[in-house]
């Protein structure tokens, strides 16, 4: 990247050299051509036939001028080849037509640069980097599980599409419950160029259950650290979220880091912005071990292909269980012995700058992360209080959660231009059904909803159905606004009650 500012920076002198190179030798001709006030003329014949005072050292002078100009229109041809060979060279760094350049910070991994999370020189042009094919891949992982979390992961998704220029492969590690509500949901969005599939969490249980935990998340809340071994071998990285987290830029920025990672780099996470783990938020506070202030893992990059060479399973597994011999169960999950492992092995992360996770909770220096709006990246209501945290922004963050919340997900069903994605069989059959429509027909709205397809959010709260065992349920469907609600502001959706009907 160096070499790309440098080159810069010579095309720059070279441009400004080329207009002032000629401008200032003017400047000195027009100045030297007066004598007493008088013009003097740079041609010997017309200076004898006007000025008595022509000698031989004034010609010779003037003589040494027209020798200097003639240099100085040789520089000049010699500016003109170095510009246009620089220009002929710079298309070579974009990678070709289908390349995207993102501004990045310049993040090394060192503590005490990034802990402010603000890096000098972000809005410069020489910290641009094409590292983003444009349809290239983002392949993000979420652990969901339940109600509740079904409709938090809508929010982050949404987030994430209003931003997004390129194709996403989400990997929802899911219970049965949602499971079946992302997968109705996903299929009846029919969102161009993104690919979801589900991993039974349900059968990922054994492998963390011998974990005691504290914390609110509970059994899937320790999940995140078997994923090396759940997803795809074939997949080489990941971006993994929590559910509570929304994005306010390009995921592509976030994926473009990967590009960072040098020698044995495989975590990428951001500082923990309490004083949790250090251990003096009250009397007797014992935090489990972690380097510094510790890592907060609501937003973490995984280099999969390296980890599972370094043998993270035997890794993790043995620093947890020489841990819980003294700290007898985690408090925050899976990051405490994500945390424990780091602090064993300091090599292994790549600290991200704090305003890819700008924590949200109680106490936090959230406030650090971000000096203006276009600062902020990614914002993580990692308190038990969500909405409700105390935050001196916290209005600001709440609205933007909101905006997306009720924000109407069938306007993010937009094509990426120039990104192929796969035929969607459900998608070609309702655009064909459409355009045999006449739109001048007075009955078209009519007719055009026999055919549309509405995003379906199942069980949108918590209901556990049981179906009659003679099948007289009946379905009652009505629709209302959710400003109605005690918890919802302002989205359309249809209520099904089913009432068991007695004969």
């Amino acid at each position: 990247m160096l070499g790309i500012c440098r080159g810069r920076r010579k095309f720059l002198a070279a441009s400004l050299s080329l207009l002032c190179i000629p401008a200032i030798t003017w400047i000195y001709l027009f100045s030297g051509s007066f004598e007493d006030g008088k013009p003097v003329s740079l041609s010997p014949l017309e200076s004898q036939a006007h000025s008595p005072r022509y000698t031989a050292s004034s010609q010779r002078e003037r003589e040494s001028l027209e020798v200097r100009m003639r240099e100085v229109e040789e520089e000049n041809r010699a500016l003109r080849r170095q510009l246009s060979l620089a220009q002929g060279r710079a298309p070579s760094h974009r990678r070709g037509n289908h390349s995207k350049t993102y501004s990045m910070e310049e993040g090394t991994g060192d503590s005490e640069n990034l802990r402010a999370g603000i890096v000098a020189g972000n809005s410069s042009e020489c910290g641009q980097q094409p590292v983003v094919e444009k349809c290239e891949t983002i392949h993000v992982a979420i652990v969901c599980a339940g109600y509740n979390a079904s409709r938090d992961v809508v929010t982050l998704v949404k987030s994430v599409l209003f931003h997004r220029r390129n194709p996403l492969h989400f990997h929802l590690i899911a219970d049965s419950i949602a499971e079946q509500i992302l997968a109705t949901l996903f299929q009846t969005w029919m969102v161009p160029a993104v690919r979801v599939d589900f991993y039974n969490a349900d059968e990922l249980k054994s492998e963390v259950s011998w974990i005691p935990n504290k914390h609110y998340s509970g059994i899937y809340g320790l999940m995140k650290l078997v994923l090396t071994k759940t997803l795809p071998a074939n997949l080489e990285r990941v971006i993994v979220l929590d559910t509570d987290i929304t994005f306010a830029t390009d995921i592509a920025e976030l994926w473009a880091v990967f590009h960072k990672f040098k020698g044995q780099q495989v975590l990428g996470l951001v500082e923990n912005q309490s004083d949790w783990y250090l251990g003096n938020l009250w009397k007797n506070h014992r935090p489990w071990p972690a380097l510094g202030r510790g890592y907060n893992t609501g937003v973490i990059l995984l280099l999969l292909d390296k980890l599972r060479k370094m043998k993270w399973e035997q890794m993790w597994r043995l620093t947890a269980e020489r841990e819980l011999m003294g700290m007898l169960s985690t408090s925050l999950a899976d990051q405490d012995i994500f945390n424990a492992v780091i602090k064993q092995n300091p090599f292994l992360v790549y600290q991200l700058p704090c305003f890819w996770n700008v924590q949200l909770s109680d106490h936090t220096r959230s406030e650090q992360c971000y000096r203006d709006v276009s600062d902020l990246k990614v914002i993580h209501w990692n308190s038990p209080k969500k909405l409700r945290v105390k935050n001196k922004h916290v209005e600001f963050f709440r609205n933007l959660y909101l905006t997306f919340l009720e924000y109407d997900g069938n306007l993010l069903r937009r094509e990426l231009f120039g990104c192929p994605s796969e035929a969607d069989v459900n998608s070609e059959n309702l655009q064909k059904q459409l355009s045999e429509l006449d739109e001048d027909d007075l009955c078209y709205e009519f007719r055009r909803e026999r055919f549309t397809v509405h995003r379906t959010h199942l069980y949108f709260l918590h209901y556990e159905y049981e179906p009659a065992a003679d099948s007289t349920d009946v379905t009652l469907v009505a629709q209302l606004s959710m400003d109605r609600s005690m918890e919802m502001h302002g989205i359309d959706f249809l209520v099904i009650v089913r009432i068991k009907w007695a004969f």
